[in-house]
This record gives structure tokens, sequence and C-alpha cells, in this order.
């Protein structure tokens, strides 16, 4: 401390909140002082923090259990109080009336004593009477000083429940206080020890300015419980807008809040779901999770999909209440409110598929089962979708479903085959076992069900059944009459012989499988084949294999739902109702559904909308997750091969992946197909706008473009194909495709010139002197130097000349002068080989 010259009246300095800062303060005297100040920096210790709050809490517990002893002790001394002050009270209250009370006996006998004057005067009597008067008196003060008591007893009894029920009520308040009190303790973390901190001090910043001018902050708290005294008489009376606007001006300052304890969640989590997801349903912030997994040692983005046990781990490590749920469990959930059972089944008509090579008669021999003449509709004279017919025979009647015998229809017979009961393999008799007949039986064997074998065109001269039964044994088709299991019929679709014995054979083979169903309760099937309709929207060929499929039932067909507002069978006829083993048309789904699609009758449409979206956000998951698989493993596969970009569009979903498959198939490692867009029903402006913008050939199958289409089309010059006829598309996509690849360069040889000597000129340099000894030497044609038979040199001549003149190709057996372009080591003996390169067009064949 340093002392300065002696200055009189002088005001201190200000001092301010740097880290070190002195002020002159006028003392006592003429001395004066220097003072320094400094900061004060707190340091918070968590555990002393904690030992201090803790010993607090104690000497808080101690001191209210104090108060409330001395409450309780209180309250029962005032309670006996009160009874004995209102016990004198209700005795001075009675005094009076007693005596009046002896007042009135003592003149009413006084009165008797009047009025018989004659009798003489009887003192015991009287002796007595006071007597009776004092005892009566007597058990009344009793009476009442024991109810006082009583009075007493229970007041004092009500004070000591009620201290009791304080005790223990407040006994539980200081233990919930306290336990919140370790639970925010345990919780504070170093930031809210930094901000606790930082907040003191700011408070003690504030209380120093306010101290300036020689107060302290006793003074700035009396000033603020003044202010607020003022404010609320002001409110009193009747300023009310005026206080309520100084009293939150008084409390806007902003003061740190602890947080709150951690909230238990119910959490529900699927078979998989994102880290931000996980963190958004248990509200907290995706760092947090991210950092709970780093701790069990999985490093994760935020983005990244977590599996059902890893997020379950999390979200117990974090506190909360898990509850697992599978995907499917609403789909599950609504298959399992489905009626029905095995004891309700009865026998049903069975299901036959025909199959066969192409061209062996397969629709014709429906034809004449069904009495129709579908071969002649169609296109080509060759069946290219599937179709699905019901015969009413003797018994349950027969469901036929006839397939495609084109070799690109492979998926169509395997959908056949897997619908099916019985497989009626129709085999020419003048043809025999083609490749599509080989193709059938794998099917048929692969979905294990029996087949009959329908020798057909047995009218023609050139039929031989015993060829075709020799070609079946030699791939496992035994007939019965060798020992097999497999029924042979020798049919002819043209004058119907056999097909009698065919229908009994399929009767019979439908018997021993005993075929069963339930009718009653809700229809269950499989997709035949779908198409989009231009006036009805999508349709599917639905086959009931369960129960009965009523108008307007609501049903799930694959990715697609909807409730069915119209139903047809094969020949258009209006159905309210479909049973076992019965194919139909139904409209009214949300979209064209693939062939091939189960088909479950619900209770609850809006379930099944739920379950349908669920099946359509999969499917695009799976479609997305293949695009990025392939296009990671195009990114490390180097391919020069050139594409021909297609848009399809065709009638039906089978004739769609039929084509697909057919294309696909066609490419090599030089030229490839790609599908850029593909679907049911007609060529629409967004399919003109995507070839035009991809440069792609639009192919339409059995449909048309619209007019928007057209105008599309016109405009920008789009390659648009349809064709009816598979084979014709196929034929031109082949085509197409050998268009793109590159032509062959073959060399053909044109002649030979031997060197028989050589000449230096000054200005062409080696010149030689040739003779040509085979074919033709022409001077743009391309030449080698061969010396020995080894290629020496390649390149081109500079000049040609017969004598002196300069010609373009000199003949066999003559001499002429060559000059070889910039090659000068031409030596006598070296042969001159001229060739010319031509380019040959390729083919994919």
């Amino acid at each position: 401390m340093s002392e300065e010259k002696e200055q009189t009246g002088a005001a201190p300095k200000r001092m301010s909140l740097k880290k070190s800062s002195s002020s002159n303060a006028a003392m006592q005297g003429t001395k004066k002082v220097q003072v320094e100040v400094r900061k004060k920096k707190i340091i918070v210790d968590p555990k002393a923090r904690k030992a201090q709050l803790e010993a607090e809490a104690l000497e808080k517990k101690a001191a209210e259990e104090q108060a409330a002893k001395e409450e309780q002790e209180r309250k029962a001394k005032e309670a006996a109080e009160k009874a004995a002050a209102k016990a004198a009270a209700e005795k001075q209250q009675k005094a009076p009336e007693e005596k009046s009370a002896a007042k009135a006996e003592v003149k009413v006998a006084a009165t008797k004593v009047a009025v018989k004057p004659k009798s003489a005067p009887a003192p015991h009597k009287e002796k007595e009477e006071d007597k009776a008067t004092a005892e009566l008196r007597k058990a009344q003060e009793e009476q009442q000083k024991r109810k006082s008591e009583e009075e007493a007893k229970r007041l004092a009894e009500q004070a000591r429940k009620l201290a009791e029920e304080n005790e223990a009520r407040w006994a539980a308040e200081e233990a919930a206080r306290a336990s919140d009190d370790d639970d925010d303790d345990s919780l504070t973390s170093q930031y809210v020890r930094e901000a606790e901190a930082r907040q003191e001090r700011e408070a003690e910043n504030r209380g120093r300015h306010r101290d300036r001018s020689g107060t302290d902050r006793r003074g700035s708290n009396k000033r603020f419980e003044e202010a607020e005294q003022q404010n609320n008489r002001r409110q009193k009376g009747g300023k009310a807008g005026k206080g309520v606007k100084g009293a939150a001006k008084l409390n806007q300052q902003h003061g740190f809040n602890r947080p709150a304890a951690p909230v238990t969640r119910d959490v529900e989590i699927g078979e998989t779901i994102t880290v931000a997801d996980l963190a958004a349903k248990m509200a907290v912030k995706a760092t947090e999770v991210i950092k709970c997994l780093m701790k069990l040692g999985e490093m994760v983005t935020i983005n990244q999909v977590l599996d059902q046990s890893t997020a379950q781990v999390v979200a117990e490590e974090m506190g909360h209440k898990v509850i697992l749920r599978k995907e499917n469990e609403i789909e599950e959930q609504l298959l399992r409110e489905r009626g029905g059972s095995i004891s309700e089944a009865t026998m049903r008509a069975p299901v036959v598929t025909i199959m066969g090579h192409v061209d062996h008669g397969k629709t014709s021999l429906l034809d004449y089962i069904r009495k129709s003449k579908v071969a002649v509709g169609e296109a080509g004279g060759i069946t290219q979708r599937i179709g699905a017919y019901h015969v009413e025979t003797r018994n349950n009647g027969i469901t036929f479903l006839d397939t495609p015998g084109h070799a690109a229809f492979t998926a169509m017979r395997a959908r056949g085959a897997q619908c099916t009961d019985i497989v009626v393999l129709v085999v020419a008799a003048d043809d025999g076992v083609m490749p599509q007949t080989l193709e059938a039986i794998q099917h048929a064997q692969a979905a294990k069900v029996p087949m009959i074998v329908a020798i057909n065109k047995m009218d023609k001269p050139g039929a031989d059944p015993q060829r075709v039964i020799n070609e079946l044994m030699q791939h496992s088709v035994i007939p019965e009459s060798m020992g097999g299991e497999n029924q042979f019929v020798e049919v002819s679709a043209k004058t119907g012989m056999g097909v009698d014995e065919l229908l009994e054979a399929i009767t019979l083979q439908a018997e021993v499988l005993e075929l069963k169903a339930v009718h009653d309760g809700m229809a269950e099937g499989v997709t035949i084949e779908s198409r989009l309709d231009k006036g009805r929207g999508p349709v599917a060929t639905v086959l009931v294999r369960s129960g009965t499929l009523h108008k307007g039932d609501t049903i799930l067909c694959g990715l697609q739902y909807g409730r069915v507002r119209a139903m047809r069978n094969e020949k258009g006829q209006e159905l309210n109702e479909a049973g076992p083993s019965i194919p139909v048309e139904v409209f009214g789904l949300s979209g064209v559904p693939s062939a091939g699609d189960e088909v479950t009758a619900v209770s609850d449409e809006k379930k099944a909308r739920e379950v349908a979206l669920f099946r359509q956000g999969k499917f695009r998951e799976l479609k997305i997750a293949k695009q990025k698989s392939a296009q990671l493993a195009s990114m490390f596969k180097e391919s020069n091969a050139s594409e021909l970009k297609v848009v399809l569009k065709a009638d039906t979903q089978g004739s769609v992946e039929a084509i697909s498959d057919a294309l696909l198939k066609l490419g090599n490692e030089e030229v490839q197909v790609k599908i850029i867009g593909s679907g049911v029903g007609g060529i629409t402006a967004n399919d003109a706008t995507l070839a035009a913008a991809d440069s792609a050939v639009i192919i339409g199958f059995n449909v048309r473009a619209d007019g928007p289409a057209r105008q599309v089309i016109d405009s920008e010059s789009v390659d648009l194909h349809y064709y009816s006829v598979i084979y014709d598309l196929i034929d031109d996509v082949k085509k197409a495709m050998s268009g793109l690849l590159k032509k062959e360069v073959r060399e053909n040889f044109i002649g030979y010139a031997e060197v028989r000597d050589v000449f230096r000129h000054p200005k062409y340099g080696a010149i030689a002197g040739c003779m040509v000894v085979e074919g033709v030497v022409k001077r743009s044609a391309p030449i080698r130097v061969l010396r020995d038979n080894t290629v020496i040199f390649e390149g081109e001549l500079d000049s040609l000349r017969r004598f002196k003149d300069d010609v373009s190709e000199v003949k066999q057996n003559n001499e002429c002068g060559i000059c070889v372009k910039n090659y000068q080591d031409v030596r006598v003996g070296d042969r001159i080989e001229v060739f010319e390169k031509v380019e040959v067009a390729r083919t994919l064949d």
C-alpha cells in the first residue's frame, strides 16, 4: 500500500471489473489508501458442491423436523387451552340459569306455604329439598366437566393425528426433494456447472454496479422489495395494468434453469431403423445416439440403418423402454382375421394346365372342348397370353389354363404349372418331342403335379404315336401300360377323336387326388394375368383357390388393393360371386398387379391399404438397392458395349415379362438391350417424352399411342414400332442390334511383286525394280515388305512407275519401279505384298 499527496474532498475513482484495477477512497483524516480490487475467480468442484448440498439438505431436514415438533406441541397446547376455556365459559353461562331455577323453586314453595296457613311449618322438609337441589346441581356440574374433558381429549387426538400426518408428508417431500437433488447433481454436466459459475459472476458484477454509491446489496434488495410492494398496492388500488407492466419489467431478468430429469419413453423399433429416426423417437440429438454407439464399438453416421437388436441395445442403454415391432405386423394381423378351416373343406373342380410346344394344337384342342374358336382370333395363329376357362362336365366341371408355347413365355408356363392340379402335355404325333415340350416336362416335375400326355394330330397321315412314346420315355415320362404313372391319350383337335377319353382321364386323376377346398369363408386365390383396360382401368384375371369371392369384397393383390366393383367370367357374363377353382376377371383395383401375385380377401379396407403401401415401399427399396448395386458393379467394370434403349408397352403383364426376358437375352459383349421403361396399357405422352430424352425406341405390343403421345412422337421424331406377333418383334430388334455392332475389317490379298534390283535416286532414294509375279499392284493400296517370309515393314507406296510413266496399277508378269514411302532398306530378293481392307457387316446369329 502506497501513500500519496494529501487531497481533501477528492472523489474516488470508479471501480472497474478488469483483472486488476486500483481505486482511491477517502478515509478519516488526511491519509489516502489505495485499494486493489481483483475479480474473484470461482472454481466449482463437483464433489465439494455435492457434499455441500448434502450437508445443507441434512441441516434443512433437521430444522424442519424441529419446527414440525414444536408446531405439534404448540397445537396440542392451544387445543387444551381452548377446551378448558370453553368448559369455563359454559359453566359461567349455566350458573345464572341454575340460580334462577333455585329462586323459582323457593318461590313456589313459599306460595304453597301461603296457600296453607293453617298447616304447621315443616323445617325438615325444607332441608330435604335443599339437599336434593344441591345433589342435582352437583350431578349437572360433574356431567358438564366430563363432557369438557372428553372434548379436550378429542381435540388433542385430532391435533396429534394431524401432526403425525404432516410429519409423514414432510418426510416424504424431503426424501423426494433429496432424490431430485441427487439426480440433478449426478446429471449436471461440466457445461451446466460452468453456466452456474458464469451466472454467479454476472450476479456479483451487477451487485457491484449497484453498490458503487456506497450502499451494499442489502439496500438494493430492500429497494426491490419496496418496488414490489408498491406494485402490489397499485394493483389493489385499481391500476392493474401498470402494476403488471412494472412486475413484468422487474422479472425480465433471465435466470439459468437446471435441466430437468430425463424422461423415460416407450420406443417402438421395427426390424430396421435409421440413427436419425431412433434419436427422434427418444427425443434426443442424433449425436448422443452416435456417441453411445461409439462407446459400444460401432462407427455409424446419422443416415445409417441399424438392425433391431442394435437399436434395442442403444435405447436400453439410454434408459428407455423398448417395444419391438415387426414391419409386417399389420399384414400378419390382417391375415389372422381370415376365417375358414380344414373341417369345412368340400370337393372342388380340378385346375388343368395345357402345356406343350408351339403349334402343337393346344388352343385348338381346348377350343374343341369349349366349343369355341379362340385360336382363329389369335395373332399369327399362336397363343401369346395365358387364358383361364371353366368347362362344365358331368361332375364338378374342369378349369383349364392355356399357356403359350413360344420359347419367350417360360415364366408364363412356370406360373401355370404352379397354379395347377393336373398338367396335360400336348405333343404333335407328326412332330414329336420339341424343346418347349421338354421345358413343360421340367416345369411339371418341379411343381410335383401329375401329368397326362395328349398325343394330338392323330388325323394326319404322318402321325406316329409310338415315336412320341419312345421319345418321352427318354425323359422319365412312362405310360401306365408299361408300368409308369402317366396316362397317354390319342386325340385329334380337328375331328374330336379321343376328347371324351381325355376328359375321363382328367376326372379320374382328380378323384384320385381328392381335391378339396373351403367354400364358405373369405376368398383366397392367385393372379393369372393382368392388364390395363382403357375404359375399366386395371383388370386382373384371378383364379379362386378357396373361399368365395363376392362382389364388393375388399381384396389385397400383391402391391395393389381395392374393392371388387365387378366380376366377369371368360364369356363376359357378370357374376356376383365366384367359388373355388373358378377364374374371373376382377375390376376395381388400385393398379395393375403382377402376374402370379397372391389374392386375399380381407375385412378392413384401411388395413389393406396400409399393407399395400408397406409392400410398395419394400418393393421400391429393393429396386433402389438393385440399381445401386448395379451402378457400383459398373463402376469397377469397364464396358464399351453399345446399348439399344427400349421403351416397352404391352397389353398384359405376362407379355411384358416375356418380351423383356427375350430382349435381354439377345445381347452379347458388344451390344445390349436396355429397357428404360415398361408397363401395361397404351403408349402415353410420358412414355414418348422418356424415349425422346434417352434416344430410345418405343415398342408397342398389341397397344397403340394416344393423341398427346403421337404429337410428342412427331415433334421429337421418336422411332415407334407396333407389333402383334412376338416373332416379328424379336427379329426386328435383332436387326437393330446388328446395326450397332462394329463392322468386321477383313484383308483381301491383291498381288505380289518381287524385287529384282535396287537403284538409288537423289530425290526418291531407294527405288526397287520389281516383277509382278501374282495378282496386281495398286498404288493406292497398303503394302507389306516381306524378307524371308517375315514382315519387316508395313506402309504405303510413294510412287509406282512403268518405264518413265506414273501408273495407278501394274498387272501380273510386268516390270515396274516401286518407291516405298518412309522406307529405304529395300534389298534384292524382298517381296512386296499388296492388299486392301474390306469392312463386313456382322449379325447376332
